[in-house]
């Protein structure tokens, strides 16, 4: 005779537990459908994208020197709230560089709901974490439980994008 199955047991989520998920990935895309996956959030756990307006045209100081724009270079700003399932995990800012990217790269970060760490990942960046605020910083929602600022680096060295990431309370329900 079978034994019933032992219901799965899902522990109540950490912050602790949460940035672990995060520092596994160069992703925060990958990072949050892991972590829509563990908490059972949505099947399949999909990040998407939504598009907002900025609630600011002003980039962070120093953006030209932080992305190391070279002769004619500039860059651009994609504002987004990523959600798995219906339910809003982070508020991100992604300045990037368009002329490191392809035409098919830079038309999906136009046109698509497909978030940038998906859209950019050929391009095998790696993530390097600039700073961790406990809580919300400038511009971020209200129910910000972490704050973070990181770069996206090409394999050549060069910066890909500067990322600031809101994440919200709703990681911890």
């Amino acid at each position: 005779m079978a034994t019933p199955a032992t219901p799965a047991v899902i522990s109540p989520p950490t912050l602790e537990a949460f940035e672990a998920v995060l520092r596994r990935h160069d992703s925060a895309t990958l990072a949050l459908e892991e972590w829509c996956a563990q908490r059972g959030m949505a099947d399949p756990a999909r990040i998407t994208a939504q598009t907002l307006s900025a609630t600011s045209d002003d980039p962070p100081a120093k953006m030209p020197e932080r992305l190391a724009l070279g002769e004619g270079e500039t860059f651009a700003m994609r504002n987004v709230r990523l959600s798995c399932g219906g339910t809003v995990l982070s508020v991100a800012w992604n300045w990037y560089v368009p002329a490191r990217l392809t035409p098919e790269i830079n038309e999906a970060l136009r046109s698509t709901d497909v978030p940038f760490g998906k859209v950019v990942a050929a391009l095998n960046f790696r993530r390097r974490s600039l700073s961790r605020v406990a809580g919300p910083a400038e511009n971020c929602p209200a129910d910000t439980i972490s704050t973070h600022q990181a770069m996206l680096m090409l394999p050549d060295g060069r910066p890909l994008a500067y990322l600031v990431e809101c994440y919200t309370a709703a990681n911890l329900r």
